[in-house]
């Protein structure tokens, strides 16, 4: 397992959050998200190592932006 971690900003609620989750779990091999809105905390567990773009690009997707932590 792989677990990788990104700063989000932008969020504000919990409809924020599962927008990101929701993005987040659709990139192949994605195991567990974890993600808070409040300290913007966005972790990714994985099978095997993920491409961080395709994160990034899933965060972009849900309308927030994100930068590996």
């Amino acid at each position: 397992m792989t677990t990788n971690e990104y700063q989000v900003t932008g969020m504000t609620c919990s409809h924020c959050e599962l927008s990101v989750r929701t993005e987040v779990s659709r990139i192949q091999g994605v195991e567990a998200v974890d993600v808070n809105a409040q300290t913007g905390r966005l972790v990714v567990t994985s099978v095997q190592p993920l491409d961080d773009a395709a994160v990034l690009a899933a965060v972009d997707e849900a309308g927030y932006a994100a930068v590996r932590a």
